[in-house]
């Protein structure tokens, strides 16, 4: 017996009474305000973490020669062990940017004075050394004394963690001083501080007779400059810090058409094995995502895949070399060919599927490669087929 359809739930006719929309704005503003609360409250605890993890990486390697002569060593012995712990977020290279952080950013003004002046917790179980330091040991010993601590260093670092990774990657101290005090003036996005060093701003504002004039009008904010509370709350460097997932998509229609073309590879005679979706990589401060992740078992190869929405252009093919790069060095284990990268764009007039083979080593590889691998037609037709199905759904 067939069920019968059911029918769409309505609002209740009160939904719309006299003082609703006031009630769903006051609701929505909260939520909102909530929520970038939420994320600027846990990049100011990731930034003053980041700044302490990176004071006692340098102290520890001031103690010693022997300590200062483990070098990589060191980075690679406590990302290793770290990662173990909490997850994400302790590669060599972030380790490397802490002490840089650090280095960049001493804070000297966080003295005996900060602490005498802050929460009895961290008076009581952190002792000054001699020489007016703040000790690591015992604040390992106190949660209270940590929290007070990271407290006092969260609000002598204003900006967020993302900020300063872009700011620390600048090798002229007057322009990292320059942006900086800039940023906190304006209350400048992360977005805006990109886009400013990307116009070389401060080179602008050097040269510019009237440099008053200049900074005003220069450093007004941009319509694309805006953080929406969603961007922020899924910033990766936050989601890495609490070590959480990420495996939300741009769009629905994107999302539904790399779960198909999941389904589909791996039917298509069982040489593909998955490996992950949305896979994100980081290069520098930079982020990425990887659509898909496969193993071809017979060419034995990570296949990396990537789709787009639009037309397929240049800049999609430099990016996916970008992604064979960091899979080559990062994730192909000894034995393993070099992977290879797959680009799919489902653009409404014409969808593509090209594959890079570029960086293979030899043309005999490569012929395997395209030998083996399914026929760009055959992923052009099931890609378009989708496309249409997703659409007509919606």
């Amino acid at each position: 017996m067939t069920k019968p359809k059911s029918k769409p739930v309505k609002a209740p006719a009160c939904s719309r009474a006299a003082g609703y929309e006031h009630l769903l704005g006051g609701i929505d503003f909260l939520i909102t305000t909530a929520r970038s609360f939420t994320a600027r409250a846990a990049n100011a605890v990731m930034t003053a973490t980041y700044w302490d993890a990176g004071r006692q990486l340098v102290e520890f390697e001031q103690e010693g020669k022997a300590r200062a002569a483990y070098g990589a060593a060191l980075l690679e012995q406590l990302s290793a062990d770290l990662t173990a712990k909490h997850g994400r977020g302790f590669s060599v290279d972030n380790l490397e940017r802490f002490r840089l952080f650090y280095l960049r950013f001493p804070l000297p003004e966080i003295s005996a004075m900060a602490l005498r002046n802050s929460e009895p917790a961290v008076r009581k179980s952190t002792p000054l050394a001699p020489s007016g330091r703040i000790p690591a040991t015992p604040l390992r010993k106190s949660e209270p004394a940590v929290l007070a601590w990271i407290e006092i260093l969260s609000s002598r670092l204003p900006l967020s963690w993302s900020h300063y990774t872009r700011l620390i990657r600048l090798k002229s101290n007057q322009a990292f001083t320059f942006y900086h005090a800039e940023a906190l003036r304006g209350g400048w996005t992360v977005k805006q501080l990109d886009r400013q060093i990307g116009s070389k701003f401060y080179e602008r504002a050097l040269l510019s007779k009237n440099k008053a004039s200049m900074l005003t009008r220069g450093g007004k904010a941009k319509r694309e400059d805006a953080v929406t509370p969603d961007e922020e709350i899924r910033d990766p460097f936050v989601l890495e810090f609490l070590n959480l997932r990420d495996e939300y998509s741009e769009s629905d229609l994107e999302d539904a058409l790399i779960r198909h073309l999941e389904s589909f590879l791996m039917e298509l005679g069982g040489d593909f094995a998955f490996i992950g979706r949305q896979r994100r990589l980081r290069l520098g401060s930079e982020w990425y995502r990887v659509d898909l992740l496969f193993f071809h078992r017979r060419l034995r190869c990570l296949v990396v895949i990537d789709l787009k929405l639009g037309r397929f252009t240049h800049a999609d093919a430099g990016q996916m070399h970008l992604y064979l790069n960091y899979a080559r060095e990062h994730w192909t284990h000894a034995g393993e060919n070099p992977p290879v990268g797959l680009i799919l764009c489902a653009e409404k007039d014409e969808s593509v599927a090209r594959y890079a083979l570029d960086n293979l080593p030899n043309q005999v590889l490569a012929r395997e490669y395209q030998m083996t691998l399914p026929d760009e037609k055959l992923l052009v037709a099931e890609l378009e087929k989708t496309r249409l199905k997703l659409e007509k759904r919606a």
